[in-house]
């Protein structure tokens, strides 16, 4: 069932995207048939919170936090289209799942998601979002961002315990990423679900920041046999994207 105050929102962005020079509150409601009030009210509402801007003549337009949205939409279509064959190509290459996603807030969201022939079960799917710190993608970014984000985002996390390896302290994550920057790839081993092990590595994008980070996951004792493949094959994907996001960075 719609939410008829959500639909009447959506209407209005998209009603307003015909109109560059605006309309007023009474066009709005005029012309999609709502109350002149309740119109009112939406459109204070949208343009309080920079949704929708007023000029002089109390003409609405759209506004500059949809522009932002709209940007970050479009880079996360865009980086899934960059980054498909070389995900595909990871796949090929281990026979193991690989994942791909990007940061929202303090938690990663799943964008993108390749099963193998030996792919396991996992809670993990498209659009799912998991904690920062006890996932391979998370730790990749905390990693590899700027290290004043990095400790921000750090120092206001909830640790808590998902499985009996879980990280469970600023300074034992702390840690663990100084190890992670010094070999170039992180590792979640079952903090997450038990017996999952799973590397990963941060993609730039032409700033050299970190977009998107990607994961190849697998039984633990399988994937720790061919660790040396995993590894080699995944750092090549993280360069290889990144390349093609526009970063050009020194090889170490």
């Amino acid at each position: 069932m719609a939410v008829k105050s959500a639909e009447r929102v959506l209407r209005i962005f998209e009603h307003l995207s015909n109109f560059p020079h605006g309309l007023t509150a009474k066009q709005i409601s005029e012309q999609l048939g709502y109350a002149g009030s309740s119109t009112f009210e939406i459109l204070r509402t949208l343009s309080d919170n920079e949704y929708l801007l007023v000029d002089e003549s109390k003409c609405y337009t759209l506004g500059p936090k949809l522009i932002r949205l709209g940007i970050n939409a479009a880079a996360f279509l865009d980086i899934n289209r960059i980054a498909a064959p070389i995900l595909r190509w990871l796949m090929d290459t281990l026979s193991e799942t690989v994942f791909m996603a990007v940061l929202s807030g303090d938690e990663v969201v799943y964008v993108s998601k390749i099963n193998s022939d030996k792919t396991i079960l996992t809670n993990a799917s498209i659009g799912s979002r998991k904690p920062i710190y006890c996932t391979g993608l998370g730790k990749a970014f905390l990693s590899f961002m700027e290290p004043a984000r990095s400790h921000d985002i750090i120092e206001r996390l909830q640790f808590k315990p998902l499985t009996s390896t879980t990280v469970c302290s600023k300074q034992e994550l702390y840690q663990q990423m100084e190890e992670f920057r010094g070999q170039g790839y992180a590792v979640d081993d079952g903090e997450i679900e038990e017996g999952l092990w799973c590397a990963a590595v941060p993609i730039y994008d032409v700033n050299n920041q970190v977009v998107a980070a990607v994961s190849v996951s697998g039984p633990r004792e399988r994937m720790t046999q061919k660790r040396e493949l995993v590894i080699k094959a995944i750092l090549q994907a993280s360069r290889d994207i990144s390349r093609k996001c526009g970063c050009i960075r020194q090889e170490s």
